[in-house]
């Protein structure tokens, strides 16, 4: 049986992980209206991805024995200045779960719950990487500014990311 200071801590998570996939599918949105269908593409696909890492967590909290909980939440912003302020904002908020995610494990090592610290570690990796792959993405739109055709080679590099192939074709 799952632990009740982790269950809720948990249900916690998953209300920010389904609220992720909320953002990043405004994001997307926004995106697709304003003239980026790679940007639109990687975003629609995190956003898929966020709905997953909340499954698993939903999955993980049943298969313990507790019951995973779904809880209202704020409306994501839907208005965005720049594809630079779409990505800035992304990073934030992939910083802010990743904080979630820690204070979540250290909760884990508080309680002796090793099974569920176990369980989280797939969770501080992804994070890694996404905060990684997002800086990197945040420098190559800070590197080009205002530059149009630099901003048509990175939403096109965007929309590769999202298919998983590089520019020479490989995955």
């Amino acid at each position: 049986m799952i632990n009740g200071k982790i269950e809720t801590a948990l249900n916690l998570q998953i209300k920010k992980e389904e609220f992720s996939s909320r953002l990043y599918l405004s994001m997307a949105v926004w995106c697709e209206v304003s003239g980026y269908p790679g940007a639109a593409r990687f975003l629609y696909q995190h956003a898929e991805e966020e709905r997953l890492h909340m499954l698993k967590i939903v999955r993980f909290v049943n298969e313990r024995g507790g019951k995973a909980e779904l809880y209202a939440m704020e409306e994501p912003a839907s208005e965005f200045s720049s594809l630079l302020d779409v990505f800035t904002q992304v990073l934030s908020h992939e910083e802010f779960i990743t904080q979630s995610i820690n204070e979540l494990y250290g909760l884990t090592v508080e309680e002796k719950d090793y099974a569920t610290g176990t369980f989280l570690q797939w969770f501080i990796n992804e994070q890694m990487e996404e905060e990684n792959l997002m800086r990197t993405i945040l420098d190559k739109i800070k590197l080009v500014g205002d530059d149009k055709a630099g901003m048509f080679h990175i939403d096109k590099e965007l929309e590769e990311m999202s298919t998983g192939t590089s520019s020479n074709g490989t995955a």
